[in-house]
């Protein structure tokens, strides 16, 4: 059964025994997404780790690496 079709017999169902519909799909997705980069923040900070741009640095270190090891070596 697809999100879609359980949502529908949610609603059904909810109409009749006269209950408010179940939220729409996908409707609190953002603010979750939200809530956990913040969380991850926090837990960042909590350990003494910086809280943002840990990938980015993380990437540049790794790009960074890679192009030092294809330099040609000059004899």
């Amino acid at each position: 059964m697809s999100i879609t079709q359980q949502y529908l017999l949610d609603s059904y169902r909810a109409r009749l025994h006269g209950e408010p519909g179940p939220p729409a799909p996908g409707r609190h997705d953002l603010g979750l997404l939200r809530e956990v980069r913040d969380h991850r923040h926090f837990r960042a900070v909590v350990a003494g780790r910086p809280a943002r741009g840990r990938l980015r640095r993380a990437l540049a270190g790794r790009l960074r690496s890679l192009a030092h090891r294809a330099r040609p070596r000059a004899s």
